[in-house]
């Protein structure tokens, strides 16, 4: 195509891009990541030479090294992690572990259905500024920086009834914090403490709903394809309530005990609801009629066993109820903008990942491989695996980043063992969950975190924040998993050790 240019002097030559300019330039690789694929193709040799050997059948020595190669990719490559799963989706597929019908299906599964419900209802929520208006009347109420602190986290623990994700509780959580660390700028001690205390509270008090993270719907299915049954909503809650509870209450005190002296929690607090940006006087229409949804369709979820209907049906019809023209509060059209996809996308495909190591006897060689010179201790051993498991999920976080990731690797592993050593397959699952959910070492490690670190327009916190305050809370969270798997889920139902 010709261009006629116009100028007071010489035109100047344009000249074609070159192709190669365009290609995508990826880092050259570091010493660490070529001693890694080092190590990958070790152990792809140790996995073929099992299956030649017959340890693992042809389907299980696929499955494992497609699993290898993508927690490798997932630690190490410069690709987004629902990439990586979506190919190892497909490669398991296109060598026979997973059939097209289980790949198709996992996309269609109840709970992708019950993520998309939420995330419409989550819309309306935002929109009708309800939760602006919570936080807003419960935080001005604060009168001294410890109130302040378990104020935020009371509010971020009962939006995980709400909101599903981490990501998405950040998301809403921001400005709000944004706010108050403008009316608080003259305390950038209070500030700091209170930049960690939201991104810790996000993440420890997810696991009070099934709904508080993806992780929890991808273990409940693994655990229902590998035994018959995963965990209804009630369940989780019962379970994982007094836990979320407990541990965000704690994170929020020991960083204000770390990031704050004596005098600056002594200092009294005048927090106006005007900071928040959000009228005053009674909620509006559409508010209170966002109130009354929530609290019927959670009441629908927790009483599943009475009237049968599956929680992702009652999403959906909450759904349409949030979007409905003269009585919802947003448009459906609005509504589905906000469903992070590649979210779902992530998930279908991480869910593939979990039913081929279950399916194909993976989990299992897994299992014996890793945890099976626990299962020789003796008497100790269930005490010791179950020890084990905690330790293993909570430090998982520093290689594989997606919480959802992480349940997609371990729980398929945990499950397959924890009968040999005579542990209940859902106690351990729940276990491993539960502490996976600890990611707050590195800005990296979730989302949440990352939102909350400082930057321009963000007054967060350093990487050595983050350490010191890891650094605390990580032996009070292995205490506290393991103190609930010994003795508080079995009182509430769930029993460590298989009858």
């Amino acid at each position: 195509m010709t261009e006629t240019r116009f100028a007071t002097t010489p035109p100047v030559r344009m000249r074609p891009t070159s192709a190669r300019k365009l290609r995508t330039q990826f880092p050259r690789p570091t010493p660490t990541v070529a001693l890694s694929g080092a190590v990958l193709l070790m152990l792809c040799i140790g996995v073929l030479m099992a299956g030649v050997s017959g340890d693992l059948s042809f389907d299980g020595t696929a499955t494992v090294l497609v699993f290898l190669i993508a927690v490798w990719a997932w630690i190490f490559a410069p690709i987004d992690d629902t990439y990586v799963a979506l190919g190892a989706a497909l490669a398991l597929v296109l060598l026979g572990p997973v059939d097209t019908e289980t790949f198709t299906s996992t996309l269609g599964d109840t709970v992708i259905w019950l993520l998309v419900g939420s995330f419409v209802i989550a819309a309306a929520v935002t929109a009708s500024g309800l939760s602006a208006r919570v936080a807003a009347r419960t935080l001005s109420v604060a009168r001294t920086p410890r109130q302040l602190v378990h104020l935020v986290t009371l509010v971020l623990l009962v939006t995980t009834f709400a909101i599903p994700a981490t990501s998405g509780r950040a998301a809403l959580a921001l400005p709000v914090f944004l706010a108050l660390a403008a009316a608080l700028r003259r305390r950038p001690k209070l500030v700091l403490t209170l930049a960690l205390v939201f991104p810790a509270v996000i993440l420890f008090s997810a696991i009070g709903s099934l709904l508080g993270a993806g992780a929890h719907l991808i273990t409940s299915e693994i655990l229902r394809t590998a035994t018959g049954s995963g965990f209804g909503f009630l369940q989780w809650m019962l379970l994982g309530l007094p836990l979320a509870l407990v541990w965000s209450h704690v994170a929020a005190e020991i960083a204000l005990s770390i990031f704050t002296d004596r005098p600056e929690r002594r200092t009294p607090l005048n927090i106006r609801r005007e900071v928040f940006a959000t009228g005053s006087g009674p909620l509006t229409p559409p508010q209170r009629r966002m109130v009354v949804l929530l609290v019927v369709v959670i009441l629908l979820w927790c009483s599943e066993p009475l009237h049968g209907i599956d929680p992702a049906i009652v999403a959906m019809i909450g759904a349409l109820l949030a979007a409905a023209p003269k009585m919802g509060a947003t448009t459906l059209p609005a509504a589905v903008k906000t469903i992070p996809w590649t979210l779902l996308l992530f998930m279908a495909a991480t869910l593939c990942l979990g039913v081929a190591l279950t399916t194909s006897g993976a989990a299992q060689w897994f299992a014996d491989l890793v945890f099976g010179p626990i299962s020789a201790i003796g008497d100790s051993a269930a005490t010791t695996f179950v020890v084990a498991v905690i330790l293993l999920s909570l430090v998982s976080h520093l290689l594989v980043q997606s919480r959802s990731a992480r349940s997609a690797v371990l729980v398929p592993i945990v499950v397959a063992m924890a009968p040999a050593v005579g542990i209940d397959p859902a106690a351990a699952a729940f276990a491993s969950t539960a502490a996976a959910g600890f990611c707050l070492t590195l800005t990296s490690s979730a989302k949440p975190v990352a939102m909350f670190a400082a930057s321009e327009t963000v007054p967060g916190y350093s990487n050595t924040h983050l350490l010191r305050l890891s650094a605390a809370l990580a032996p009070v969270s292995i205490a506290l998993v393991l103190v609930c798997s010994l003795w508080v889920w079995p009182a509430l139902g769930l029993s460590l050790y298989s009858s």
